[in-house]
């Protein structure tokens, strides 16, 4: 049998060609981070702790903050104790900071090496603990400059002035509004700190649609996530180069025919070696072919190459190698691919080192990484920004869970309607866009999907977790006592064959039939029972800022419970606002902050909410609930 004509030149040069323009084509597809104004450092630091008393509180931004940003300075029992606050002195900033511009079209970088601080005054030191500054304004190219920052103060108390009073003024509406509909348009980007600790990678939501946060412009870094640092490039250089080499190389060899169009890997006998037949073989070739048969030229004059005929002398093979044969081909195409994904990769991780994000809307404040929102979840410290804004309406920059399909996933209910006090098996499918089940979905909060029930007058809460058949059928046991209707949310994360995740949320009407009256939303008020707790809220909740809300569990009579963690974390907030029943979950800080579960809440805008806080104590979760007052 002949061997396979050898692969031509020009197909070796084509295909690795066209490997090269799709490599450059994906690493250039990450473009910069659109960040602006974002906050460079801070005074005290973020994380330090204090041991004198404060006076004032200095946050330095690479451009000056607008004249109605919003600055809030929360102590460790929830109270505001700001005092206003006014412009600085510019200054230089300890590290500079690199951000990038959207310049008619192109992501152009600008290294900023002053900073601008915005002066917030402290009227009082109450008490020893974690203080949060919480900040928002819009920089000069509408960007949101919003986020957090905290410092651990250690020293004495100090009185308030006589005749103080705590702020109670949340945001300029129109700052809020300017802030929400640029997120809204698409265009969000997590602010850049210089001089913070690097946020740690996202359990919650792995490879959720990130929006990479500029960084602080040092020997190694182009962006986060922008694109590759110089290392990258570099190690696209050197493909490019090597590409250009063999792609050079079988050119030259291919029009001298000469060994060079050789390659010195290859399972054929090497130069001046016989090609070995079988003894039947060579006494067939004598009994047919009394002579060798002249050999038929090649178009350029020499003699064919090409395996031994019956009878014919074998051919030696050329010193400088046989031919490039589809094991070699793998080879050589697999290694330029591996040289342009470790250089980008190298260039990922140079472009890590020593960089910080705060979030859009907000960061954490002792360890810098951020707060995401915009899909339905609020993220604590190490969550990974990623954000997924609303869709023309700023009400819903942040919250979910309104619609029955969402990134390309619609949620179908078997059933749409239960009977009052009867326990069935409500059953549901997460459909793709090509109509089939979804069966692959990434563990977060150590379950594949959370399953959140609440009726349309805020009561009736249930968090479950049903389980999936192998078909992606999802079942869970349901009681629903009262009649009325109701909203199922289901909170998710789909898996993807690169295993990327992106977390979801998606709602759909439920209802029990029967004479149904809406029970009335109770007031607000900073405590709740969960039986038989008392569960304090400490913190106060404000459209547009991202503030910090922290529970306390007691017990009347005896001494505080121990917390125990409930699907990975020391408690979970789900918050649902009234009318379109919105839904917001808000991930707390992996430990207790002051012997307490604290969470990140940006309230998405003006209306009531309910908020449910799920704990744990002697292995059962309890709930209690609030009602947050924001119209």
């Amino acid at each position: 049998m002949r061997r396979p004509p050898p692969v031509p030149g020009r197909c070796v040069s084509g295909l690795l060609a066209v490997v090269l323009a799709a490599a450059v084509a994906v690493l250039g597809a990450a473009p910069p981070a659109a960040a602006h104004g974002t906050l460079a450092m801070s005074t005290p630091a973020t994380g330090a702790t204090v041991a004198e008393p404060l006076a004032t509180v200095q946050l330095y931004f690479t451009e000056r903050v607008a004249d109605n940003a919003y600055f809030a300075v929360t102590a460790p029992d929830g109270g505001r104790v700001d005092d206003g606050w006014t412009h600085g002195s510019p200054a230089p900033l300890d590290k500079p900071v690199r951000e990038y511009l959207l310049v008619d079209g192109k992501f152009e970088p600008r290294e900023y090496a002053t900073g601008f601080p915005a002066v917030v005054k402290l009227a009082h030191l109450p008490a020893a603990g974690q203080y949060t500054v919480s900040y928002l304004s819009v920089a000069s190219d509408g960007e949101p400059v919003r986020g957090t920052m905290s410092f651990r103060y250690t020293g004495r108390v100090t009185a308030a002035p006589q005749g103080w009073r705590p702020p109670t003024t949340g945001p300029d509406p129109s700052l809020v509004a300017a802030a929400e509909q640029h997120e809204t348009s698409g265009h969000s980007a997590p602010q850049a700190s210089g001089g913070s600790a690097a946020p740690a990678a996202s359990p919650a939501a792995p490879g959720a649609a990130a929006s990479p946060a500029a960084a602080p412009a040092d020997a190694g870094n182009a962006g986060d996530g922008g694109g590759p640092g110089w290392l990258g490039w570099l190690g696209v250089a050197v493909a490019v180069a090597a590409v250009a080499g063999v792609v050079g190389w079988r050119h030259r060899a291919a029009r001298a025919g000469g060994p060079a169009a050789r390659w010195p890997w290859s399972r054929r006998p090497a130069a001046g070696r016989a090609v070995r037949r079988a003894p039947a073989a060579r006494a067939a070739g004598r009994a047919k072919s009394p002579g060798p048969k002249p050999r038929p030229a090649t178009r350029g004059g020499g003699p064919r190459r090409g395996p031994a005929g019956p009878g014919e002398a074998p051919e030696p093979v050329p010193s400088g190698g046989p031919r490039l044969g589809d094991r070699g081909l793998a080879v050589v195409v697999g290694g330029l691919v591996v040289a342009l994904l470790a250089g980008f990769g190298l260039g990922r991780v140079g472009a890590g080192d020593g960089r910080a994000a705060t979030a859009a809307v907000g960061g954490s404040p002792a360890t810098g990484s951020p707060v995401a929102a915009g899909d339905g979840h609020q993220h604590a410290a190490g969550a990974g920004a990623h954000t997924h804004p609303g869709d023309g309406d700023p009400a819903q920059a942040q919250v979910t869970g309104t619609t029955v399909s969402a990134g390309g996933y619609t949620l179908k209910p078997v059933t749409r309607s239960q009977p009052a006090g009867v326990n069935v098996d409500y059953r549901f499918r997460i459909v793709g866009a090509d109509g089939r089940p979804e069966t692959r979905f990434a563990v977060v909060h150590d379950k594949p999907l959370h399953l959140v029930v609440v009726g349309r007058d805020l009561g009736g809460y249930q968090h479950l977790h049903p389980t999936m058949a192998a078909d992606g059928t999802w079942s869970v046991p349901l009681t629903l006592k009262r009649a009325g209707g109701y909203r199922v949310y289901a909170d998710f994360a789909t898996t993807a064959a690169d295993g990327t995740a992106r977390p979801l949320v998606l709602g759909v009407d439920h209802q029990v039939p029967g004479a149904h009256t809406p029970a009335t939303l109770p007031a607000a008020q900073p405590r709740a029972t969960a039986e038989p707790f008392e569960v304090e809220m400490v913190g106060t909740p404000t459209i547009g800022a991202t503030v910090p809300l922290s529970f306390r569990v007691g017990r009347a009579g005896a001494p505080a419970p121990t917390l125990e963690r409930y699907l990975g974390a020391y408690g979970h907030l789900v918050v649902v606002r009234e009318g379109d029943l919105g839904y917001v979950h808000v991930h707390p800080d992996q430990e207790l902050v002051d012997g307490a579960p604290r969470f990140w809440l940006t309230a998405p805008g003006p209306s009531r909410y309910r908020a449910y806080f799920d704990f744990q104590v002697d292995g059962k979760v309890h709930t209690a609930e609030f009602t947050l007052d924001l119209g």
